[in-house]
């Protein structure tokens, strides 16, 4: 098993932020360093045993699906060797899981798609009969397929805090229509192509949640991670079956063991058996291995 990185130290550069699991630094007054640690979350905590190599396999699919979807929206990546910002020990350090990106105005919402009922939504249909004031037929079954995919905004909430569903006018009062409006067909267009692309690889993407941010002039970039196992609920094709929460490539696997514990999902959260990490981050390798399958 590979060392993991619980928390990268670098001094070339301003460390400017620490969030669930990545590491944000500045370079200059245009450009950030995002560096993916192998740090899990789960139920907005930070774990305290990080995945060993998982924010490898983080950033290789955020830039895989970064290079596919620039047409339908650009992304925040520049192409700037690490080399050309770091030492070489930072670079050893780092290598493989940090991008050099541009510097934008992130928006303060979740912008998720949605295109089967689970989680947070599963539980917000049963109650009220849809979600984020989206009405939805009746009848759905846990983990069935929605007759179309929806937008389905949250919160940003800080480490530690828990993200809150809200609706599409929530959203408009916060950024404004035009740019709601961006946002919503940006978050199901690219939902809509990555979903057909991971079908045909056997993986079924069930929600996915993205993050967008603006520049000087007000254009659009998506940013962040996409489509990862840690944003994204990816399911075996040949496995679903509604009315039951499928088994997953992501990190639901970890959620569903601490499920089992008797864990208030407050901080600081519980220690990992050294099989559920290890189960783990072959479930990450083997999202990574089918989604990027030629």
């Amino acid at each position: 098993m590979s060392q993991a990185l619980h928390q990268s130290t670098l001094t070339s550069v301003e460390l400017i932020h620490r969030g669930k699991v990545r590491d944000v630094y500045r370079i200059d007054a245009e450009r950030l360093l995002i560096v993916a640690t192998d740090r899990l979350s789960a139920f907005d905590v930070i774990l305290p045993d990080p995945i060993p190599g998982k924010g490898r396999i983080l950033t290789q699919i955020s830039n895989f699906w970064f290079a596919r979807t620039r047409h339908l929206m650009p992304n925040h990546i520049l192409d700037v060797p690490l080399a050309d910002i770091l030492t070489p020990e930072e670079v050893a350090q780092v290598e493989g899981r940090a991008v050099v990106a541009r510097s934008l105005k992130a928006l303060p919402v979740e912008a998720i798609a949605r295109g089967y009922i689970i989680g947070s939504g599963w539980k917000e249909y049963q109650s009220s009969g849809s979600i984020c004031g989206i009405p939805l037929p009746a009848g759905l079954r846990q983990a069935d397929r929605l007759p179309e995919p929806i937008f389905t905004p949250s919160t940003k909430a800080a480490v530690g805090d828990h993200d809150e569903n809200v609706s599409f006018e929530a959203v408009i009062n916060t950024i404004g229509r035009e740019l709601a409006e961006k946002v919503r067909k940006a978050t199901l267009d690219i939902y809509a192509f990555a979903a057909g692309h991971a079908l045909a690889r056997g993986i079924i993407i069930a929600d996915t949640k993205f993050e967008f941010g603006i520049d000087d002039d007000g254009t659009l970039y998506v940013i962040d991670e996409m489509l990862t196992p840690d944003s994204s609920r990816f399911w075996p094709a040949d496995t679903w079956r509604p009315g039951i929460s499928p088994p997953s490539f992501d990190k639901q696997f970890v959620r569903d063991y601490l499920e089992t514990l008797d864990w208030n999902k407050t901080a600081p959260g519980p220690r990992l058996p050294a099989e559920i990490i290890e189960k783990t981050m072959a479930k990450y390798q083997e999202a990574y291995d089918r989604l990027t399958a030629s």
